[in-house]
């Protein structure tokens, strides 16, 4: 992969259009919504990262593991896929949402056999896709990510600076107070760190940083390069839309497209939204099958070290992890049944997410506290990108994941399904529920799961990206444990 390529996956994980429309919502604000997460979260996210994968090969596992052992390391990978799996059906609900612009009857969004029909369609495409294995998901990712997500950002960016030059009316203040928003206590703290999640996803590419020709020089340069291109596809377009977007118009699963759809018709251009309504199911599409390729890939790594038994471990002949992306097919396939037997299976599913979310925010406090240790545990480790002042990068992502994971259990304003004490107790459920079972894996693990060759053993603890010369002897790691010791 190149330098370009990686970005563009990175770009496509973690920049979403989606949430653009509930953003603009607080117009200029917006601006301070998204920066102050992007300071306490993305960029330690990213300078971490960049550190940990120009270190050691394998994604989080491998790092959460040479740290803290098996059973921390299979926690964290598992956090990062079980999220995910339950975000699948939720993402291309979205771009149901907007193939029904293209169709040219946006009803179709608010009916649960339709959605249901292209979520199942759509990711077992994205499957078929990752099961071919090489770079062609890469291909298909990037690409699309170029023309779903930054081009039809770049688009509203455009239609931004011409409604303003041309006289029209904003449909948000435009003051310089407007910046910042108006303060209303927790509610607000709650706001600022509800985005922290926003920028989800800077890690989940590290795992492909050894499949580009020199990851210790390219990998810190495609982060930069996607951070900087998340951060204008956030903010920018989002300002374009909360100046021509009456906010009572925006919605939450289709509100990017009506945000088009005022534009197009306004300036009787309105063959535009289902063109662009396609883009950015294309866009979306790219985000699913980027996702899939990343954590399945990682978990497989840690199938390989026994800790799940031998049908989650099989690969096709090209090395696809088709074991566990078939369990994973089967979850999201019964999560899909969901938005035809619920009446508001929509707002339910994105309720689902953000209590999942809590999950994500453990795997990445795990992630910064790995870094921290590794620091001092292996300092002579050669990483090719070294985290400035990591002590304060690090501390600073844990404390902002932390207090994310706490204001997780409080009810989001405007939230009516649950009562106030009823929904952290089912934030609670479903963190302990999805969140147990590789701890239970770890606890039933077999030496007859381990079905490694005798060379696979040998090389199993060589994960350094830069190994030390062969002369000499040298030592792996501290805290590893094999399936059968007893990991930390």
């Amino acid at each position: 992969m190149s330098v370009a390529q990686l970005a563009m996956l990175t770009v496509v994980v973690v920049a979403s259009l989606r949430s653009l429309p509930a953003m603009a919502l607080y117009g200029l604000g917006s601006i301070f919504l998204f920066i102050v997460p992007a300071i306490v979260f993305l960029v330690p996210t990213a300078l971490v990262a960049a550190e940990l994968a120009t270190g050691w090969k394998g994604g989080v596992f491998t790092w959460v593991r040479e740290a803290f052992g098996d059973r921390a390391g299979f926690l964290a990978i598992w956090l990062q896929w079980i999220q995910n799996v339950v975000w699948y059906p939720t993402q291309i609900a979205f771009i149901a949402a907007s193939l029904s612009f293209v169709i040219g009857d946006e009803g179709l969004a608010n009916k649960g056999l339709y959605t249901a029909a292209v979520i199942l369609v759509l990711y077992w495409g994205s499957t078929m896709i990752t099961l071919a294995g090489g770079n062609l998901f890469a291909k298909v990712g990037s690409w699309s990510g170029i023309f779903g997500t930054l081009l039809p950002a770049a688009l509203l960016i455009i239609f931004g600076i011409v409604w303003l030059t041309t006289g029209e009316k904003s449909q948000t203040p435009l003051e310089a107070e407007a910046v910042i928003p108006p303060w209303t206590g927790l509610a607000s703290i709650v706001l600022i760190v509800s985005n922290v999640l926003a920028y989800a996803g800077m890690e989940v590419n590290a795992v492909h940083a050894n499949d580009m020709k020199d990851p210790g020089r390219g990998f810190p340069k495609s982060i930069a390069l996607a951070t900087g291109l998340i951060l204008l596809v956030f903010i920018l377009p989002t300002i374009a839309i909360s100046l021509a977007v009456p906010k009572k118009e925006l919605g939450l699963t289709n509100g990017i497209n009506l945000a088009f759809q005022e534009f197009f018709d306004h300036w009787d251009m309105s063959w535009g939204t289902p063109v662009i309504s396609a883009l950015i199911a294309l866009g979306a599409f790219a985000s699913v099958v980027t996702w899939i390729a990343g954590p399945s890939r990682g978990l497989l790594a840690a199938a390989r070290r026994g800790l799940l038994p031998p049908l989650l471990q099989r690969r096709n002949k090209a090395g696809v992890q088709v074991g566990i992306l078939g369990v994973q097919g089967l979850i999201v396939t019964l999560l899909a049944l969901l938005f035809v037997l619920l009446p508001n299976g929509n707002t339910a599913f994105i309720a689902l997410v953000d209590m999942a979310a809590a999950l994500y925010l453990i795997m990445y406090m795990l992630m910064f506290a790995a870094a921290l240790k590794l620091r001092k545990s292996q300092p002579d480790v050669v990483r090719t990108y070294r985290t400035p002042a990591m002590t304060f990068v690090g501390g600073l992502g844990f404390v902002a994941c932390a207090v994310a994971f706490i204001l997780a259990f409080v009810r989001p304003s405007g939230f009516s399904g649950l009562s106030e004490y009823g929904y952290p107790l089912v934030v609670l459920l479903v963190v302990i529920g999805l969140g147990a079972p590789p701890l239970i894996f770890y606890a039933l693990r077999r030496p007859g799961w381990d079905q490694r060759t005798d060379a696979e053993r040998a090389t199993a603890d060589t994960v350094l990206v830069n190994p030390p010369p062969a002369t000499g002897a040298q030592t792996t790691t501290a805290g590893t444990a094999t399936p059968g010791g007893t990991g930390t």
